[in-house]
């Protein structure tokens, strides 16, 4: 008995720092599954343990008043970080107008309560909503549809443009919507395919992708994958991106024709396609969900083989282009490609002439929200991009939103490039999209600079 005591104790004592840890980075992204009840669980074993070593007569010693004290420590740092939140959360909420205005365009946001997302939508604060998995798990897609629909309801109550609602349904392993959705697989099965029958099927997956999309209210898939297929390698830390399975093929050529009928399946249906991932990550083993990565090939090469299907799409569709969290050493080796200027002014928009919506990737991601998110964002909408993704866990948006806040107030974001943005996200809202895609005719001249 008294050698299990002595075991409780020791595991008390190593427990404790963990869980002071835990409780003081409880709005990390990474510690998003101990949200709602874990962080409930974390006090309450707290308080129990607290009680327990009290009651026992524990604390009449030194030791014993540091172990309680110890165990106090995850209640103080768990109620400073909620604190910390609830202040960004409310200087966020008391955004003025105006601020709502030029700076809430810009933000796309994943999110699990409705009121939340609701208050964010009707003040002008967020762009458009993410949905994937947690928002149709358990429940039908009417459901759904009717909860996008009632978002748009108050949009458009507050005078407000619609919202874009994005999905990610590239087919095969990333379908975060089927079920209930149809499940299809991976464009890269098409391969095999005589040429006609691979654009007719392609054509027909993006058909089917949108038709239901639209159904449920979503106007903007993130899809298709254009990176190059990588060679049969895989990293073990790669536990997200698994560009292997999700690329459709190693020819740049076969790449362009799938993803081009793909693409003019889903515009058939109203609904838009995100290039992605631009500048590529198929050459790239780390994942930049975790970590940061280098691209490390020479831009003659890139626009030679990968950069050969960006801009085949983007020529012949209305797609916006999503922009990775790679640092294309050979253009800019000091950031990732995602808030470049020299990457995102110089090459997209000034070397191609491309004048659509530029994405971002998931800011949540590691190889971002690890490093200077706000240095991030503020670069980002300097060097040209109109929205900003923050899907993966919604709650960093007030984060987020407060760097480019203080980036607004402290007179560092570009006014041009905002107005910029501005006009490039009414081109490509959706109320203009389903327009073109009732009249637009594509003629293609790849002599001429991309309008979209």
């Amino acid at each position: 008995m008294q050698l299990l005591r002595r075991i409780g104790l020791i595991l008390l004592w190593l427990a404790a720092p963990l869980v002071a840890f835990a409780a003081a980075n409880k709005n990390d992204p990474y510690l998003l599954v101990l949200r709602g009840a874990g962080n409930i669980a974390l006090v309450v074993a707290s308080i129990a343990i607290i009680i327990v070593l009290l009651r026992s007569g524990r604390w009449r010693t030194i030791a014993g008043k540091l172990l309680v004290m110890l165990w106090c420590l995850p209640l103080v740092l768990m109620s400073a970080a909620h604190l910390e939140f609830e202040r960004r959360k409310h200087d966020v909420l008391s955004a003025s107008a105006v601020e709502a205005r030029q700076l809430g365009p810009h933000f796309m946001v994943g999110y699990s309560s409705f009121a939340e997302v609701a208050r964010l939508a009707e003040r002008g604060l967020i762009g458009g909503i993410y949905v994937t998995r947690h928002n149709i798990r358990g429940r039908t897609v009417e459901a759904l549809r009717a909860e996008i629909t009632a978002l748009q309801d108050k949009r458009s109550a507050a005078g407000l443009p619609p919202l874009v609602v994005a999905a990610d349904q590239e087919g095969g392993i990333v379908g975060h919507l089927a079920p209930p959705l149809t499940k299809l697989p991976a464009l890269a099965t098409l391969t095999g395919l005589a040429p006609d029958v691979q654009q007719a099927r392609a054509e027909e997956f993006g058909r089917i992708h949108g038709r239901e999309l639209a159904g449920l209210g979503v106007n903007l898939n993130l899809a298709p994958v254009l990176d190059l297929k990588p060679p049969a390698r895989r990293n073990r830390l790669d536990f997200h991106t698994l560009i292997g399975y999700r690329a459709i093929a190693t020819d740049p050529a076969v790449v362009s024709a799938i993803a081009s009928a793909y693409v003019r399946g889903l515009e058939e249906t109203g609904v838009g396609a995100t290039l992605k991932h631009f500048p590529g990550i198929g050459r790239v083993r780390t994942d930049t969900h975790h970590f940061s990565a280098n691209l490390d090939t020479s831009v003659r090469e890139l626009e030679a083989t990968d950069w050969l299907p960006f801009r085949e799409v983007l020529s012949h569709s209305r797609s916006a282009l999503m922009v990775g969290h790679v640092t294309l050493t050979a253009v800019d080796p000091d950031r990732a490609a995602s808030h470049s200027k020299r990457v995102i002014g110089g090459i997209i928009r000034d070397k191609w002439g491309y004048q659509g919506v530029v994405m971002t990737d998931d800011l949540v991601m590691g190889a971002i929200y690890q490093n200077d998110v706000c240095k991030a964002v503020v670069e980002a909408l300097n060097a040209g991009v109109d929205r900003l993704l923050v899907a993966y866990d919604g709650a960093q948006f007030y984060r987020i939103f407060q760097c480019a806040l203080e980036g607004s107030r402290q007179g560092k974001l570009d006014a041009a490039m905002l107005r910029a943005s501005e006009a490039r996200l009414q081109r490509g809202s959706p109320i203009e999209q389903a327009r073109a895609t009732s009249s637009v005719v594509h003629v293609v001249d790849k002599n001429q600079p991309f309008a979209n």
